[in-house]
């Protein structure tokens, strides 16, 4: 009888799933260069110390189990937000200053699989590509950060250049969710799209076409520096449409306020989503 009672304890604790909480996060020409650089623009101002101590604060705050980062200029500026003690670094291979990449929470095991290189075509940002490794099965993650410039036109329409490129990288996107769908891969696309996708848009058609896609902002406007349209996004695709906590959407946005401070910190704020993942 003990036995038997034992063993009931143990049910819940196995059956228990595995909770993570993933965020995405542009830190803005996240750099360690000096002012004057020729890699950086001119409007451009690094960071001082203490605004590296504020973000790392926030990253703090922030507590996700994996950061997909965008706009970061290698693995020892990220470093200096999501200390090596707590987090493992991978960056793109990119020779760029606006590389993109991942925090991943020390603890949590993960593959590196190559760059998504068919989105920097014309110097542009590859996406990272890891496979986290859960306590049953995997989760493929894609970071992305998307051209700019085409945050609202119609996609089949517009003559904007940037949105020729923006509809150029469709395709690989759609590869990508097509290998994953065939492998029976859970997936999230994350990062920064640079694009609105509420009602109609073409561009999530495009990617939802290949199979069903569950993104968590939608319907949503995000309060960092004040309402406006999400265009850093969280897709899910697979089983992991079913891993997505309902509510768990959040928007960590900074104390400071002001113009300045979006130089200092950064144009986006984090968003995060929380997964109930098979324990």
């Amino acid at each position: 009888m003990r036995l038997i009672l034992a063993l009931l304890l143990l049910l819940p604790a196995c059956a228990q799933a595995e909770q993570l909480k993933i965020a995405t996060w542009n830190l803005n020409w996240l750099t360690m260069r000096a002012a004057g650089d020729r890699h950086l623009p001119a409007d451009v101002t690094p960071r001082q110390p203490q605004d590296f101590d504020r973000l790392r604060a926030y990253a703090q705050t922030l507590n996700a189990d994996v950061i997909a980062i965008e706009e970061v200029d290698g693995r020892n500026a990220a470093a200096l937000v999501f200390p090596p003690e707590q987090y493992s670094i991978h960056m793109t291979h990119d020779h760029v200053v606006q590389r993109v990449g991942f925090a991943v929470r020390r603890g949590l095991h993960y593959e590196v699989n190559p760059d998504v290189t068919a989105l920097s075509e014309g110097h542009l940002r590859s996406g990272a590509d890891i496979t986290l490794q859960l306590t049953e099965g995997r989760l493929r993650l894609l970071a992305v950060h998307l051209k700019e410039g085409c945050q609202f036109d119609p996609l089949d329409r517009s003559r904007r250049t940037s949105c020729a490129v923006l509809r150029e990288q469709v395709h690989p996107l759609q590869q990508w969710i097509a290998a994953r769908q065939a492998e029976g891969m859970p997936f999230l696309i994350l990062g920064d799209f640079n694009r609105e996708m509420d009602g109609k848009d073409k561009f999530l058609a495009a990617l939802d076409t290949v199979t069903p896609l569950t993104r968590v902002t939608e319907g949503r406007s995000s309060p960092c520096w004040g309402r406006e349209a999400f265009i850093d996004h969280i897709l899910a695709g697979g089983a992991a449409r079913t891993w997505v906590e309902p509510d768990s959407l959040r928007v960590l946005k900074y104390r400071e306020t002001g113009p300045g401070w979006k130089e200092r910190l950064s144009d986006h704020c984090p968003v995060s989503v929380r997964l109930d993942t098979p324990g």
